[in-house]
């Protein structure tokens, strides 16, 4: 069944409202609005539907702390409600692979023989993306997709958010216990309400003009 589409000049104006959040007043996110975020992480869209993420959520005071200080004492870890660290796969393999046709053949009811092709070709690219050395950066990339589901549903859920790389995603991994997962940070997002001393949130948004960056072929 179709969705109801929202008139655009809803998503321009959120998008010209959101910026990244220096300062967060410390607000906590409705529950039933934080839900609606975290399903918006698990419903976006990655290359052939592997999903090679995970998204840490840190409440604890504690363990931001920590976070902020391997963040260069950035103070969005500290202030926002809600910190997610955006981690990726790395060394995608088969066991993988047999893990995303199982959820596959949960969700479809798909015999095992009719997914025989499509499995076929998920695993060529893999192991082609392997033998390329590029299998990371792949993985990597369908993360960052993840990131800008979230900021834009947040910007329409009127819901501040800064995505963030400025940290030492060693010490991440190690702080979360990333690396015995078998994934490593690559970048964050802090959530929450502006702070009326962030400066920037009322400085006019520096974008290209259209010309500049679209072409239309």
């Amino acid at each position: 069944m179709p969705t109801t589409p929202i008139p655009g000049s809803a998503v321009t104006e959120a998008l010209h409202w959101r910026y990244a959040t220096k300062r967060f007043d410390g607000r906590s996110i409705p529950d039933a609005t934080w839900a609606v975020l975290e399903q918006a992480l698990v419903l976006s869209p990655s290359s052939a539907g592997l999903q090679p993420w995970k998204f840490v959520v840190v409440r604890d005071p504690e363990t931001r702390k920590k976070l902020s200080a391997a963040a260069h004492g950035q103070p969005q870890p500290l202030e926002c409600s809600h910190f997610v660290v955006f981690a990726g796969r790395k060394g995608y393999d088969g066991a993988d692979i047999e893990h995303f046709f199982k959820r596959i053949m949960e969700v479809r009811g798909a015999p095992p023989e009719s997914l025989k092709g499509y499995r076929d070709m998920v695993t060529g690219a893999v192991e082609k993306a392997r033998a390329g050395g590029n299998l990371d950066t792949w993985m990597s990339r369908q993360v960052y997709i993840a990131l800008g589901v979230l900021l834009t549903s947040a910007a329409l859920l009127g819901v501040d958010t800064c995505p963030m790389e400025g940290f030492e995603p060693d010490k991440f991994d190690e702080i979360l216990g990333l690396g015995a997962l078998g994934y490593g940070s690559l970048c964050c997002c802090a959530a929450g309400y502006r702070s009326a001393e962030d400066k920037y949130a009322s400085a006019p948004k520096v974008r290209f003009r259209p010309e500049e960056v679209i072409v239309h072929a």
